[in-house]
């Protein structure tokens, strides 16, 4: 297996869709919500994807547009326009919707849960399966996760201003993710409250 898992700073890319069907319609608006810019090859596009900036420009321009992209998304339902548009775009970063092994990029199913985003890869074996194990993970991760995840953040942050040594650093950020008052804070939501007690606990180990 030749693939691995990336996350690829996406602001003021340049993407080029070809097709507008919904696959093409989906992987555009995740583009342009991660601030890339983003040409659509394609008829009938969508107004939402339009309204988040994305251009339209005939497929006879397709080699102009091909050169200017940084990443090719290949998503027509015209096996012989897949077929040209990946013969142009050789040696550019490509997803090819239809046939995933053609190209070099895959897109996979991608969530959130707070500010954790998850993705899931099956190797192209079924979409089906990719939902159906979302659906289980959301199911696991709890609010109080989510919650203790910012918490970590604004301990990490309070520890490097007031405790020197990352070992020792790192040692308390264990003992409050494990800490009993720390879980029931956070299991009823009460996030600020959480601060405040992490505020008392450092001030102590730094007394």
């Amino acid at each position: 297996m030749g693939w691995t898992p990336l996350f690829l700073e996406m602001r003021d890319k340049k993407v080029l869709i070809v097709g507008s069907g919904e696959v093409g319609t989906r992987r555009g608006k995740r583009f342009l919500e991660a601030g890339a810019q983003v040409i659509i090859l394609g008829k009938h596009v969508s107004p939402d994807l339009l309204d988040l900036g994305a251009s339209v420009k005939p497929l006879e321009e397709a080699l102009k547009w091909v050169s200017w992209a940084d990443l090719v998304v290949v998503a027509s339902g015209d096996v012989q326009v897949n077929e040209q548009i990946t013969h142009l775009a050789e040696g550019k970063l490509l997803n090819r919707a239809d046939q995933p092994d053609i190209g070099n990029v895959i897109v996979p199913s991608s969530f959130f849960i707070g500010d954790v985003q998850m993705c899931i890869f099956t190797q192209g074996k079924s979409p089906l399966m990719a939902r159906q194990l979302r659906k289980k993970i959301e199911k696991v991760i709890k609010e109080e996760d989510v919650l203790q995840l910012e918490l970590q953040n604004f301990t990490r942050q309070r520890l490097k201003e007031k405790v020197e040594g990352q070992k020792r650093r790192r040692t308390y950020l264990y003992q409050i993710l494990e800490d009993d008052e720390v879980k029931k804070l956070l299991k009823e939501g009460k996030l600020e409250d959480a601060k405040l007690y992490v505020n008392q606990f450092i001030t102590q180990k730094c007394d």
